[in-house]
């Protein structure tokens, strides 16, 4: 049985600058220097998570998935939260979702087939990928509703452990951003 390891990318769909975010350094420097063997290393194909994945020495290994991807967003893509309850009052995107883009259940969807990829393949996983995404794929590797992951708070550049204890899956370490500190 495989455990997945993920690093959240900062700046999912924005543009982002040319430079790589100091998180990204420190996210990548945490995983080249952990000494793992890992026998899949999946990213989502946008440009942060990309970055972080070649900073941490694994961008020759990795292998782009857009079930990785951030949520979209659709009309609210570049719209802060604040913003979007100035207009709909009460909006939480975990149960509202966006209109043209998608919903709990659709990100939940992509997440289980990558859950799936990692539980078939043999050995340990490496995720990098963005906040929305990780947190619908945190709370569904332990078998709970996406919506779950509300309350799977996830900082910029954290790094978290998927795993396994007495074949039951579990959520062995989350948003772990010690390594910043160290910057």
């Amino acid at each position: 049985m495989a455990k997945a390891m993920a690093a959240r990318s900062p700046g999912a769909r924005s543009p982002g600058a040319r430079s790589p975010a100091p998180q990204s350094l420190a996210a990548g420097s945490l995983v080249a220097g952990s000494m793992a063997t890992w026998s899949l290393v999946v990213t989502s194909p946008l440009q942060r998570a990309a970055e972080t994945c070649r900073l941490a020495g694994l961008g020759d290994q990795a292998e782009p998935d857009s079930d990785l991807e951030e949520w979209d967003y659709g009309d609210y893509e570049g719209v802060t939260t604040r913003e979007i309850l100035e207009f709909r009052p009460g909006w939480r995107l975990w149960t509202d979702g966006c209109p043209e883009g998608e919903t709990a259940a659709q990100v939940a969807a992509r997440a289980d087939r990558v859950i799936a990829r990692c539980r078939e393949h043999e050995g340990d996983a490496i995720l990098f990928a963005h906040g929305h995404l990780l947190r619908v794929l945190g709370a569904r590797w332990v078998g709970a509703d996406a919506t779950f992951g509300a309350h799977l708070v996830l900082s910029t550049a954290a790094v978290c452990v998927l795993g396994w204890e007495h074949g039951m899956p579990v959520i062995a370490m989350w948003n772990d951003t010690a390594h910043l500190a160290e910057r």
